[in-house]
């Protein structure tokens, strides 16, 4: 699972490469443990090489590379470093108010992409941008279960997808006065060419005529574009990791004929995540999801409906017209460096015209605190599902 975090945190692991002369910048005076906060905030280049690395069951295991180039003036950077060596434990910010980023990836499956995005904010973070665009391949395999069906009964199937295509996306945001609330307007913009894969030649080309009469809504070439209004609400005590507060946020989204797209529907979504520290070794967080889908089509494309999202479970997995998750994680700390973790999910996808699926994920996983003065953990999570293990790389609580 590619983790949203993951970026800022992999950014600090180039410095790796460092020359070995260097490695005394790897020491934290703090406590004499490997940490690379000291370096980054002594090197506040303006340009870092950002490693990706994915560990996504629905398309297997993969990495790729990202230049993170930071907008910003000489007198911006030294307060920038300055800010980050006075920092004790978090609060340092890595990134300034404008940032660009160009990268590639590709995985085991023979998925791959490419883009490029930039991030702006004015005005102390009263208002924010952000835009990007990319192009790729994305092989996934979709799955379908009815119950009841005349002369056969319950049927289960999957399918392979193919989707190549093109993304746009822009995103502006504007604070509520001082306050962390943050109101704004999302535009996607997607181009893609769908084809499907059974494992079987002849299977595939009767499949491709029966999608070349629309018969299979979504393949082939097809255009979805939307507008929509997003919400959030943001009172954590650190965007990596966070021991207190919580994030609420929403969007819903129109995808219509009207703003030049091939189908008609509606997709609300709400995440929300909360941290409580239980004593002084102890945290409990929750998070919670639920997306809901909407439409007057008869046929909407494979991938157009949303999916269960949890540690354990792949992508697309589970598809319905309304999601629902749950998930806990109880964090022990070992030392001011190390800590462990227990979790748990539960998903629901509820479909109108199919049958209702649900699914539930476990595991465990420890974390290292890698820079303290910007309160970055990594580390490693084991998570289980229906009887599979996969391990992921992760950045952040893992939600």
């Amino acid at each position: 699972m590619f983790n949203k975090n993951q970026p800022l945190l992999l950014a600090t692991l180039t410095s790796l490469i460092a020359p070995f002369s260097l490695a005394s910048s790897f020491v934290d005076p703090e406590d004499g443990k490997f940490d690379m906060g000291h370096y980054i905030a002594e090197n506040a280049h303006g340009f870092l090489p950002v490693p990706i690395i994915i560990t996504e069951p629905a398309v297997g295991y993969g990495g790729g590379l990202v230049g993170l180039f930071l907008h910003e003036s000489e007198e911006e950077k030294q307060a920038r470093k300055q800010a980050a060596l006075m920092s004790v434990d978090g609060g340092a910010r890595l990134v300034p108010a404008a940032m660009t980023v160009v990268g590639a990836a590709g995985t085991q499956n023979g998925s791959w992409f490419a883009f490029a995005g930039h991030r702006h904010s004015w005005f102390k973070d009263a208002i924010r941008y952000t835009g990007g665009a990319g192009l790729g391949q994305v092989n996934l395999d979709v799955y379908r279960e009815f119950s009841d069906v005349p002369l056969v009964g319950d049927l289960s199937f999957e399918i392979g997808t193919e989707n190549k295509g093109i993304a746009a996306l822009q995103h502006l945001q504007f604070r509520v006065a001082r306050t962390p609330l943050m109101l704004g307007i999302k535009q996607i913009w997607m181009k893609t060419d769908v084809t499907l894969d059974t494992g079987n030649d002849t299977a595939n080309k009767v499949l491709e005529k029966i999608g070349d009469t629309g018969l299979i809504p979504g393949l082939g070439e097809t255009t979805n574009s939307a507008l929509g209004l997003t919400a959030e609400y943001d009172t954590r005590d650190n965007i990596f990791y966070p021991t207190t507060g919580y994030i609420l946020s929403g969007d819903y989204m129109f995808y219509d004929r009207q703003l030049g797209g091939d189908y008609d529907y509606q997709v609300f979504n709400f995440d929300g995540e909360g941290y409580i520290p239980l004593a002084q070794k102890w945290n409990l967080a929750f998070a919670g999801n639920y997306q809901q889908f909407e439409t007057d089509d008869l046929l909407v494309p494979l991938t157009s409906k949303p999916y269960v999202d949890m540690r354990g479970v792949p992508s697309f997995r589970y598809q319905g017209d309304k999601i629902q998750t749950v998930q806990s994680q109880v964090t022990y700390d070992i030392d001011n460096r190390w800590n462990v973790s227990a979790f748990y999910g539960y998903g629901e996808a509820l479909n109108d015209s199919s049958e209702d699926q649900s699914v539930q994920a476990y595991g465990a996983g420890f974390r290292y605190k890698i820079a303290r003065r910007y309160g970055l953990r990594m580390g490693v999570d084991l998570a289980i599902s229906e009887g599979e293990v996969t391990t992921y790389i992760n950045v952040g609580t893992g939600f």
